[in-house]
């Protein structure tokens, strides 16, 4: 399979966004320095827009979703040359889904961050909790060029309900250490596992 190396919009006018010039001088920073901070989303729309830089390290496994754990190097030589001290600070897992392949219902365990699809479509089931004690459930279609960003309490599901196989890379700041797997239950969400860096995967 051969990634596409144009990026869809909206991905395409969030990196636009982040990569054009920042102005020499802030309001808030008299002394003319500007700080920078690349949210993940942005980072996940670099990094998707140049999937070519990545993509000969892409494979699928029918036996289940395959991951890759990006090293910080190759994903800063991927992105424009402003975004390279982004990548350090952050975690880019590289991930492909064959049609029937997807994840439990889980959190991130206080990280936050952002996904993009590359290749194909991904589905998203989130959850929240209501007040009274039940859920709400939100499905979305994520096509090619599509970004997910998520705050640290974001709990979801994601899955290739479609024929084609997918290709998404995801960014997580602070890095991903903790994941929690859910099910739905008659009181709201009932915590079933955890799966831990360096152990589970």
């Amino acid at each position: 399979m051969t990634l596409g190396t144009a990026l869809p919009s909206p991905a395409a006018d969030l990196l636009r966004t982040i990569t054009s010039t920042t102005p020499a001088t802030s309001p808030h920073r008299p002394d003319g320095i500007t700080a920078r901070r690349t949210s993940a989303a942005a980072l996940a729309a670099a990094l998707a827009a140049n999937a070519r830089a990545w993509a000969d390290l892409v494979e699928y496994r029918p036996a289940g979703r395959w991951t890759h754990l990006l090293d910080p190097a190759t994903a800063a030589a991927a992105v424009d040359p402003a975004l390279h001290e982004d990548p350090a600070a952050a975690q880019v897992w590289l991930l492909s889904w064959l049609p029937g392949q997807g994840t439990p219902l889980h959190d991130h365990g206080g990280s936050a961050g952002a996904f993009a699809v590359v290749h194909g479509a991904l589905t998203e089931l989130s959850v929240t909790e209501t007040r009274s004690g039940g859920v709400r459930d939100d499905e979305t279609l994520l096509t090619a060029g599509r970004v997910r960003p998520f705050g640290p309490h974001h709990v979801h599901r994601v899955g290739n309900v479609g024929v084609l196989p997918a290709v998404s890379v995801h960014v997580y700041a602070p890095r991903l250490t903790v994941m929690n797997t859910y099910r739905i239950a008659g009181c709201g969400l009932q915590r079933t596992g955890t799966e831990r860096a360096g152990v589970d995967w």
